[in-house]
């Protein structure tokens, strides 16, 4: 499913129109970046936990030319899902 099959989705189950629901999507998906960027963690229960993890600093190779390149050190975002989303697909 892509965003606009997710819009589509929305605005049937929630029976709005296709802009409104693009703008509640694009509304959660900007708060859930937004907390990220601040450092702290969304959990929606039922659903899963985003968070940010730091990635160290690392040496990495060049697979083309063999090079030993450094890897800087970057802020990851993970998602675990939660029991209620693990029940629902299994």
């Amino acid at each position: 499913m892509n965003k606009n099959e997710l819009v589509a989705e929305v605005a049937s189950s929630a029976d709005i129109s296709k802009a409104d629901a693009a703008r509640a999507v694009d509304a959660v998906f900007d708060s859930i970046s937004g907390a990220l960027k601040g450092g702290q963690e969304v959990r929606l229960v039922g659903f899963g936990t985003f968070s940010v993890s730091q990635r160290r600093a690392s040496k990495g190779r060049n697979p083309r030319t063999g090079q030993t390149i450094d890897i800087p050190a970057s802020k990851q975002p993970k998602f675990r899902a939660g029991k209620g989303l693990k029940d629902s697909v299994n």
